[in-house]
């Protein structure tokens, strides 16, 4: 990409830019009228003609696109590219070098100076994704800086954006080396995951997790009882029965999650049929289970910020509180509430006060005992809250 425009910002803005906020808006830009194509880079001054930032065009979610530099003069090409990528591997030299984790991200977006980029490792492979046509643009900058940088076995991608900024499902997800194995089998702690870089949007594991599901099988399973909700491939139910839990219940709506989650089992050593997998509407299924009164030693909820099924559409911003009183119900005493979200708007401190009036309106005492955000692999960028989307709070029904 060579194309570079100038544009002036509306006043108020500079500090922001300046101070590090990385989010371009489309309200803080005088005049777009001449952006018309993603992936320009733009020269952002204020009224005076001031230089402020560089950055680049990109729709992605509120965003017009990502702050990239500082430095009025600098390129950005594939050398820009070459020093984030480098600077990141860096940083996580420690995952590297681990031999019981063999998944992790490398590159996380405004994190490590680029919005709209992600790259993860699984065990050789590097899978890219691209949050906007706009840092697409910059695609072949990129893929060179990344193999001048790397040994891998192969490089995937995935295109999280279309016209509306929905996934793109495409046919050229493997771009480089030798194609994976399907599954591809990974490490996470040192049990085994089943991955698949080529099948959709996701491969079979949220990263972002990694410290949560540790903790859940050092520290918290071992002889208990666990449902988990919004399950998806597994991964929480899977690794408490590798903290000896007496037996997980998993509940998710896709009818995928029923071969998923047998999968990590089975690669795991368990025997999935002795595990329950309920492929279910999450809240057909509290009405079910307190109807049957069952209860559980461990509760985990980690739902979508945004899900619609046939009969509920759930938002986070609205839903979370009423959703956990649905987990509170069926709790033992004693009995832990593990509540996570992902989303974005919504604070630590908010998400506390999410619980604390679902356990208020119930009439039920409880005790926070620890919470949790993005590992360290996720960087975050301090001035850029909203990047550090995970809260996972470990509550005690008392």
């Amino acid at each position: 990409m060579e194309n570079e425009i100038d544009v002036i910002i509306k006043s108020g803005y500079e500090k922001e830019y300046s101070d590090g906020y990385p989010l371009v808006s489309k309200e803080s830009i005088v005049d777009v009228s001449g952006i018309d194509e993603e992936g320009l880079v733009l020269n952002l001054y204020d009224a005076k003609k001031k230089f402020i930032v560089k950055a680049y065009h990109g729709n992605q979610n509120k965003g017009f696109g990502w702050i990239l530099s500082t430095d009025k003069e600098e390129q950005i090409d594939k050398d820009f590219f070459k020093q984030k990528i480098v600077a990141a591997i860096e940083y996580r030299k420690e995952y590297y070098d681990a031999t019981d984790t063999t998944a992790f991200r490398v590159f996380n977006g405004e994190g490590d100076g680029v919005g709209g980029l992600t790259i993860d490792y699984f065990d050789g492979y590097y899978l890219l994704t691209w949050y906007s046509l706009g840092i697409y643009e910059f695609r072949e900058y990129i893929l060179e800086a990344l193999k001048d940088v790397i040994e891998c076995k192969g490089i995937y991608q995935k295109k999280r954006f279309d016209a509306k900024g929905k996934y793109l499902d495409a046919k050229d997800d493997f771009l480089f080396g030798v194609k994976a194995p399907e599954p591809l089998i990974v490490k996470e702690n040192g049990v085994k995951f089943a991955i698949y870089l080529d099948d959709g949007a996701m491969v079979g594991v949220f990263l972002d997790q990694r410290d949560v599901r540790k903790n859940i099988r050092d520290t918290y399973a071992k002889g208990k009882t666990v449902l988990n909700t919004f399950s998806y491939t597994g991964a929480f139910s899977l690794f408490a029965m590798m903290g000896d839990a007496k037996k997980t219940t998993s509940v998710d709506l896709a009818k995928r999650s029923l071969p998923k989650t047998s999968e990590m089992f089975e690669i795991n050593s368990i025997d999935a049929t002795t595990q329950e997998i309920v492929v279910e509407d999450v809240f057909k299924y509290f009405k079910y289970a307190v109807r049957k009164k069952l209860l559980f030693d461990i509760v985990v909820l980690d739902p979508p910020s945004f899900a619609r099924s046939k009969k509920h559409t759930f938002s986070a911003t609205k839903d979370y509180k009423n959703l956990l009183k649905e987990a509170i119900l069926i709790t033992t005493k004693g009995g832990i509430i593990v509540a996570s979200t992902n989303a974005s708007n919504v604070s630590m401190m908010r998400f506390r006060e999410f619980i604390k009036k679902a356990f208020q309106e119930l009439n039920v005492r409880f005790e926070v005992l620890e919470s949790y955000s993005l590992p360290k692999d996720f960087k975050v960028n301090p001035s850029y809250k909203e990047g550090d989307y995970l809260k996972v709070v470990f509550i005690k029904k008392l």
